[in-house]
């Protein structure tokens, strides 16, 4: 074989497996492979800054993928996040808490439920109470925004000057 066709077959096939793992990267880091599959119940929380976080963005407990936002809207100046929780994870406790994080340094947001004790204050010894459909999350964090943390160490870490 001709090493210059080779070459130009050889270069041909590094282009294509490029752009195939271009168009896997692509559909990994959007909400087209995110999605969450099957029934599902609704919750909602209310964030005083929900970040730059998405529709279609994951909702996790633990670092597993439990649902996913569905509405982000403003009502009463807070960011109301309406989220799809998967049926199958209806154990999680009512007084759990939701909060915006970002996966990695400068990676997409998401919301991350952070289970609570469930324990009924009216009747510690009777049944967990456990989310509904239409509940809210009563305890949030808001996102943090990266600009506000450089903010605050340029103005707290500088040294004083006597």
């Amino acid at each position: 074989m001709n090493p210059r066709r080779s070459f130009a077959a050889g270069t041909g096939l590094f282009i294509l497996l490029g752009f195939a793992a271009l168009v896997y990267l692509a559909t990994q880091t959007t909400s087209v492979a995110n999605s969450y599959q099957g029934d599902t119940y609704t919750v909602t929380a209310d964030f005083m800054n929900v970040g730059q976080l998405k529709v279609g963005a994951p909702v996790k407990m633990a670092g597993v993928r439990i649902g996913s936002v569905t509405s982000i809207k403003l009502v009463n100046m807070q960011g109301q996040v309406t989220m799809a929780i998967g049926k199958r994870f209806d154990e999680i406790p009512a007084d759990s808490s939701a909060a915006v994080f970002t996966s990695g340094l400068l990676g997409d947001q998401y919301i991350a439920v952070k289970p609570g004790s469930g324990i009924n204050p009216d009747d510690p010894t009777g049944p967990p109470q456990v989310l509904h459909d239409g509940d809210q999350f009563i305890q949030v964090q808001s996102a943090l925004q990266l600009e506000d943390l450089i903010g605050k160490f340029l103005v707290n870490g500088a040294p004083d000057k006597k």
